[in-house]
């Protein structure tokens, strides 16, 4: 079974859980959902300029 410690108490508890047992700390939730946001906007900011200088260059 795989176990974390709880930074506030010092308990091993199961890896799965999200609050302590014994103190109530909660664990913070790990998403990949804002990643992919960062990761995307991030793209359309570079692909961006890009785009609008591909377009200047055929238009001439």
């Amino acid at each position: 079974m795989r176990q974390k410690e709880c930074p506030s108490c010092g308990i091993e508890i199961d890896k799965n859980y999200n609050l302590c047992p014994i103190c109530k700390y909660e664990f913070p939730v790990k998403s990949k959902f804002n990643i992919k946001i960062i990761a995307v906007i991030l793209i359309i900011l570079f692909a961006y300029p890009l785009i609008k200088l591909f377009i200047n260059l055929i238009n001439k």
